[in-house]
């Protein structure tokens, strides 16, 4: 159950911030007592910075982070496909695994790789394939997590605690993730090219 609440706490927490958001922060908080230690620890700078910051400021980092850069993508197929052809059949594939679990998604507007999506998907719809699917794009994950950090965010203590839920240690650096990436199954790598650790944003917000 810890993993399911984390990837819900998560889902809601990387969304564009709304009162809806805030009014449910207490169960949110609470529900942390369910996971584990690491992650706990991982997610409160963010639950603090949503509790006590007004919604206005909120929404004003919310896209200085997200909208305004791609160095802090939340597409996971962004990351490994980039802007190619591929990842039209990528995104299919997406909503064919959404359908198989029988999951009404309404996508708002997103595309289905969008991560709190994802995330919803593993905490409520399938907690077997949902995580099957983040474990595929854990390169994806690492490198968010790995930018998020380099920009002082405390966004990257979401991600980090999405990631301690998946199988395996995490790469110590982005450049090992990328030995990740290239030792799972053979696939175009435009994102993770794009995403060269040394390009990675070294301070300050997005740009």
């Amino acid at each position: 159950m810890s993993a399911r609440t984390t990837h819900l706490v998560a889902a809601w927490c990387l969304d564009f911030p709304t009162e809806a958001l805030l009014s449910r922060l207490p169960e949110l908080q609470a529900g942390t007592a369910t996971v584990s230690r690491r992650q706990r620890e991982a997610m409160a700078p963010l639950l603090e910075h949503l509790a006590t910051t007004p919604l206005e400021a909120l929404q004003l980092t919310y896209v200085d982070v997200f909208d305004m850069s791609k160095k802090f993508a939340l597409y996971l197929s962004y990351w490994t496909d980039g802007d190619t052809r591929r990842r039209g059949e990528i995104l299919a594939g997406f909503k064919a695994r959404y359908r198989a679990s029988g999951w009404l998604v309404d996508t708002h507007g997103e595309l289905p790789d969008y991560l709190p999506m994802v995330l919803e998907y593993a905490a409520v719809a399938d907690p077997v394939d949902g995580p099957a699917l983040l474990q595929e794009y854990r390169p994806s994950l690492e490198l968010l997590k790995f930018a998020l950090q380099a920009a002082g965010t405390p966004y990257a203590g979401l991600i980090e605690a999405v990631c301690d839920t998946l199988p395996g240690a995490s790469p110590a650096d982005a450049a090992a993730v990328h030995r990740m990436a290239a030792n799972g199954p053979p696939r175009e790598q435009v994102g993770l090219d794009a995403y060269d650790p040394r390009l990675l944003p070294l301070s300050g917000g997005a740009q």
